[in-house]
């Protein structure tokens, strides 16, 4: 489904992780999260008077924490979008990310939904963090047997590091779904013999981002970014401790972005 027309204003959601390891031992966890889904290209002309932007806030958004790191983030994808050929996505530019909360930010997967003019999708770019400091961006713009669009199956090669328990090998599986009033993405890992290895998402409930519900969100999770580093290395100690191989980090792909 797509989300319904209305007036677009940036938007707030609160839900939960979902993780799953099923190989060579299974261990799954889930914890609640919140996220911001923003506009790009209407916040370029009507800055939203509720997000600090490029600015000191309890809970800010800094357009350096993506893309080239940068000053101006759309201007990146922009530039992305025509190095690769896209043209036609005229419409709006969602990110779905992760903020900086007191200051802080890591973000291990942002999305980024560009639109045709009639509000249709013509291309999603998956922006992956790793605790290394490196960044990659996989471009996923559907193929003849399957196209994009809300609820069906993308496909990418894996070629970056993100997880020293997981190799470089086999590929992800993407779904995204949006309605009105929320969002969900999915991404699976499948080894080198095609086999499921890992299941995620992340998704939330939808509401306009106002001064209340980012101060609810805030209050129910005060350190929400340095929380997902913590969860991060606590479920490392866990598979270290269970002895799943280890993988050394190798250099990162040459080009920032792979489709």
């Amino acid at each position: 489904m797509t989300p319904d027309a209305g007036p677009v204003r940036a938007l707030i959601g609160r839900g939960e992780v979902r993780h799953t390891r099923l190989r060579p031992v299974r261990r799954a966890f889930r914890y609640p999260t919140w996220f911001l889904l923003l506009p790009m290209r209407t916040l370029h002309t009507q800055p939203d008077p509720v997000l600090a932007r490029n600015r000191a806030g309890v809970v800010s958004f800094h357009d350096r924490d993506h893309g080239d790191g940068g000053a101006d983030a759309l201007a990146w994808f922009e530039r992305l979008l025509a190095d690769e050929g896209i043209t036609d996505a005229e419409g709006e530019v969602w990110l779905h990310t992760y903020p900086r909360v007191l200051g802080y930010a890591f973000k291990p997967v942002s999305f980024w939904y560009a639109h045709r003019a009639d509000g249709s999708l013509r291309a999603i770019v998956a922006e992956v963090n790793n605790t290394f400091g490196e960044r990659h961006c996989y471009l996923l713009t559907g193929t003849a047997t399957e196209p994009l669009g809300w609820g069906r199956e993308l496909r990418a090669d894996k070629v970056f590091h993100v997880s020293p328990f997981c190799a470089i090998e086999g590929g992800y599986r993407f779904r995204f779904m949006r309605t009105a009033d929320r969002t969900v993405a999915r991404i699976d890992h499948d080894d080198a013999t095609g086999q499921p290895l890992l299941q995620t998402s992340v998704s939330g409930q939808l509401a306009p981002l106002t001064r209340r519900a980012l101060h609810q969100a805030w209050l129910g999770s005060p350190l929400l970014t340095l929380g997902v580093v913590a969860r991060i290395h606590w479920q490392a100690l866990h598979l270290w401790w269970q002895r799943v191989p280890f993988f050394r980090k190798p250099v990162p792909p040459a080009a920032l972005v792979s489709r």
